[in-house]
């Protein structure tokens, strides 16, 4: 159970390739770019529930509370960070409709629910988003969902001598369950329901969750590497192939299983990748580049979306490809700070968040934001926004 805990750098590049198809998706630059989010969730599903097996193993139960405290150091300074500057960096240079919208979204980013308030108030993904600088954060609402779930079951089913054959069971049915209803909810004319629902959306991190376990690891496990290796090749190019063709809506089979397929490959790339070292795809997933860009690649989607709302549009003379590669220059460098300064020291308690003064920065800075949110006057509605249709 420890290689449980074992970092693999392979796995960090994949996030790595993950978060450049996004980033060159919202420029435009690659139409089925938005499957890295889909990636990303599979490997969430896989590294959480490797961490929570991985406790139930060593302890004999899930440490619910410390996982859901190592989580909130994890993702939360960052989160909180990027949204404090944001909304202050809407007022001083977004259009009236941006800040408008940034203050209505503020309180369900919050609440980690803001995928669901753009369900009810039929805020479509696929056109309304040029708008909304916390757009993206649906899928960080959708994660965070899935944390504070998930680990119950996990807690009660992975108890005894087949724990982990009653999570990986529950896993698998999860998925079906959820592609059933994406497939249902996904007819529909707005297809924002099954994008962006947490029941629609978890059969990726349900997938994750199933190769984590150790009866799918220990098949795995047997699979050669000369046999693992050109399957994980074919995988991966079956995965950027979809990256490069896929149309998003537009995409027939998209909910009628393309993203369930998608999962599944996924998956399947990944616990290779975990199990059998040492193949050709690893390697280059593993290599510096993609690695590096995994490990930033949380503050960088935070980052993204609103330094291209707020940029891009005041860089068209660069043409497509040049405003791109500054805006995401820009991203790269606001990323690197964040993880630096904000994520990292609060993560490990080290430097100037030792002890409880992490704490204490992070309750005061979210305090600055709640302040900011309450003394920034909305603009009046129906006031203009910038056409910047093209970032899609």
């Amino acid at each position: 159970m420890t290689g449980r805990r074992v970092h693999i750098a392979a796995l960090d590049g994949l996030r790595g390739f993950a978060v450049a198809a996004v980033l060159l998706f919202h420029a435009g630059l690659l139409r089925g770019g938005f499957l890295g989010v889909d990636l990303f969730f599979v490997l969430s599903g896989f590294l959480i529930t490797g961490l929570l097996l991985g406790g139930a193993a060593g302890r004999g139960r899930v440490a619910l509370a410390a996982f859901w405290s190592r989580r909130a150091r994890r993702l939360l300074p960052a989160l909180v960070c990027v949204v404090v500057v944001t909304v202050a960096a809407t007022w001083a240079w977004g259009t009236s409709a941006q800040l408008r919208f940034a203050l209505e979204d503020v309180p369900w980013v919050g609440a980690q629910a803001v995928n669901w308030h753009y369900i009810a108030e039929q805020i479509g993904y696929w056109n309304a988003s040029d708008s909304r600088v916390f757009a993206h954060l649906w899928s960080i609402g959708v994660e965070w969902q899935f944390y504070l779930a998930w680990p119950l079951v996990v807690a009660v089913a992975a108890r005894g001598r087949y724990g982990e054959r009653i999570v990986a069971l529950l896993a698998g049915a999860g998925a079906v369950l959820s592609l059933a209803l994406a497939v249902s909810l996904g007819a529909a004319v707005d297809t924002t329901r099954a994008y962006e629902g947490t029941d629609t959306r978890a059969a990726a991190l349900l997938f994750g969750a199933l190769v984590a376990t150790a009866p799918v690891r220990n098949l795995a496990r047997q699979v050669p590497r000369r046999t693992a290796g050109p399957v994980c090749l074919v995988l991966a190019c079956a995965l950027a192939l979809s990256w490069a063709m896929t149309e998003g809506e537009k995409a027939p089979l998209l909910f009628q299983g393309g993203l369930f397929l998608h999962s599944l490959a996924a998956a399947a790339l990944i616990v290779l990748m975990a199990e059998v070292p040492g193949t050709s795809a690893s390697r280059v997933a593993g290599s510096r580049l993609p690695r590096r860009l995994g490990e930033v690649s949380y503050s960088l989607y935070l980052w993204h979306w609103p330094v291209y709302l707020l940029l891009l549009p005041r860089l068209s003379g660069f043409g497509d490809w040049g405003g791109a590669a500054v805006a995401i220059g820009v991203s790269l460098v606001a990323a690197e700070a964040t993880k630096r300064l904000v994520e990292d020291p609060v993560r490990f308690r080290s430097g100037w968040a030792r002890g409880r003064r992490g704490l204490v920065a992070m309750v005061a800075l979210a305090l600055i934001g709640v302040a900011l949110w309450v003394a920034v006057p909305a603009p009046v509605s129906g006031a203009g926004t910038v056409d910047i249709s093209q970032l899609r």
